[in-house]
C-alpha cells in the first residue's frame, strides 16, 4: 500500500510514501562515490564498445561482430599462439619422423615429447576399447601385462597399430582366423565340451579327468597347429598361449566352450590409415612403455 511521504521521527530521513505492514521505505540516497562510479561504468561501457569487438552485427548471410576501433580479435591471438606451439612441437616431431623407434627410445627429450603425444593420442582413440588405463575389458587386450597375441617388441606393437588387426587394410593386416569348431560341424558337441575340459587343465584351472584326455587328443590333432604343444601359442599366428591363465574373453568353462565353438574374431582398426605416421609412432612408444612391453 502507498502513504504520505513524511520525515522518518528516528532517522530524520523523507520516506518515500511506500508502506508495508505499517513499515515505512526510508528514501536513502546512495552515496555520491557510488552513483559516480556508476556513471563512470557506463561511460566506460559505451567507450569499450566502440574500441573493443563487440556489437553482433548481421553480414554477408551470417551472423559476426563489429572488430572495434583497435581491431583486436582474441581469435587470431589464439590461433597465433597456438600456431606457436605446433611450431616448436614440429621441430620434435619432425625428429620422430625422420629417426628409428629404438632410435627415439634413447633420446630422453624425444621420449618425452612421444610419450605425452602418445598418450594423448592413446586417449583420444584407444581407451574406447582398451580403457583409459589400458588395463583392457572382455574382448580388448590389457596392455599393462606382458601377455601379447601378436608379440610385444616395440616393432610388433608398431606393426599391430599400423595395420591393424583383421581389418583387411593391407597385405601386412594381422590375420588369422580361428576354425568355429561346432558351427562349422567340424566338431560334436560333445568334442568341443572335452576340448574345453583339456584346455582349461593347461592353465591348472582345472584337473585331469577322462574327458579332458580324450580332448587332449583332439587338441593334439586340431589345435596344436596354432597354439603348439602345450597350448603355449604362437605369435607369428595370433594364437594366444592357453597355459598362462590369462584369457581375453573370459576364462570360465562357459567362455572357453563358446570360445572353441563360435571362435573369436576380434578387430582392431588399422591406425596407419587414420593417423598420421609420427602419431603411430607415438602410439606405438607409448604402448611399449606402458608395462608389458618386451
Amino acid at each position: 500500500m502507498t502513504d504520505t511521504k513524511h520525515t522518518d521521527d528516528v532517522t530524520g530521513v523523507d520516506t518515500t510514501g511506500h508502506q508495508w505492514d505499517d513499515i515505512r521505505e526510508l528514501n536513502n540516497p546512495l552515496p555520491k562515490w557510488w552513483v559516480y562510479s556508476f556513471y563512470a561504468c557506463i561511460v566506460w561501457s559505451v567507450l569499450y564498445w566502440i574500441v573493443m569487438p563487440a556489437w553482433p552485427i548481421f553480414m554477408n548471410g551470417a551472423w559476426t561482430y563489429t572488430g572495434g576501433v583497435i581491431g583486436y580479435d582474441q581469435r587470431v591471438v589464439v590461433e597465433n599462439d597456438i600456431a606457436e606451439v605446433a611450431a616448436g612441437r614440429q621441430v620434435f616431431l619432425d625428429q620422430i619422423n625422420a629417426q628409428d623407434l629404438p632410435t627415439i627410445q634413447q633420446n630422453a627429450e624425444l621420449m618425452e615429447v612421444a610419450l605425452a603425444g602418445g598418450r594423448a593420442a592413446f586417449g583420444d582413440n584407444c581407451a574406447p576399447c582398451h580403457g583409459s588405463g589400458a588395463q583392457g575389458s572382455p574382448g580388448f587386450p590389457n596392455l599393462n601385462d606382458d601377455d601379447w597375441i601378436w608379440g610385444g617388441s616395440l616393432e610388433d606393437i608398431h606393426v599391430t597399430l599400423k595395420h591393424g588387426i583383421r581389418w583387411e587394410a593391407d597385405d601386412d593386416t594381422r590375420f588369422n582366423d580361428m576354425p568355429r569348431y561346432l558351427t562349422d560341424e567340424i566338431l560334436t558337441a560333445g568334442q568341443v565340451s572335452d576340448v574345453t575340459d583339456y584346455v582349461l587343465t593347461l592353465s591348472g584351472t582345472a584337473e585331469v579327468t577322462e574327458a579332458s584326455t580324450r580332448g587332449a587328443e583332439i587338441f593334439a590333432r586340431e589345435c596344436t597347429t596354432c597354439h603348439m604343444d602345450g597350448g603355449i601359442g604362437n605369435r607369428e599366428l595370433g594364437a594366444p598361449n592357453l597355459a598362462d591363465a590369462i584369457w581375453l574373453y573370459g576364462g570360465d568353462r562357459a567362455s572357453v566352450y563358446e570360445s572353441v565353438a563360435n571362435a573369436r574374431a576380434g578387430q582392431m582398426p588399422a591406425w596407419g590409415d587414420r593417423l598420421d605416421p609420427v602419431t603411430v609412432k607415438q602410439l606405438a612408444l607409448y604402448v611399449h612403455a606402458l608395462g608389458g612391453g618386451e
